[in-house]
């Protein structure tokens, strides 16, 4: 087989390949490389073959979202147990458990947010035009001062 010919690509068993490189996190460049193309060419692939693009995206999916579980646990903190064994000559003698918690963390629930509700949490508000809200609040208040000087 020539390494770089996308034909094998298109095969079950090269959309599986691309698939598990990409759910094991390597990069699209990292995924040409191991198939001795350019970042380019792959590109070009996905673009022209849509297996290829699709085995790619559920590979990327399944890490993705691993991900996302794991910053919103940290966010919102978690308990797990964590066990200790004793060992004597290749037998469990003794065998603690012990609770542990590992606390919210802020850095994680403001990297949550910022990203989910941008619109709330962005660092900079966006700009607001008030400019109708100040010519509203100029004709009560001219309403206000003709309504008192009668």
């Amino acid at each position: 087989m020539a390494k770089g010919k996308y034909e094998y690509w298109l095969t079950p068993e090269g959309l599986l390949k691309l698939e598990g490189w990409a759910r094991d996190g390597l990069t699209n460049e990292q995924i040409a490389t191991n198939i001795g193309i350019t970042a380019k060419t792959l590109y070009d692939w996905k673009k022209k073959y849509s297996n290829i693009c699709e085995a790619l995206k559920r590979g990327k999916d399944v890490v993705d979202r691993q991900v996302e579980n794991s910053l919103l646990r940290r966010a919102l903190g978690y308990e797990y147990e964590e066990v200790k064994k004793k060992f004597e000559g290749g037998v469990i003698t003794e065998k603690t458990v012990t609770k542990k918690e590992v606390i919210p963390d802020v850095t994680a629930q403001i990297f949550w947010l910022k990203n989910r509700k941008p619109d709330k949490w962005r660092d900079k508000p966006a700009y607001e035009d008030t400019s109708e809200l100040d010519k509203l609040d100029a004709i009560l208040k001219g309403l206000k001062d003709n309504a008192t000087h009668k």
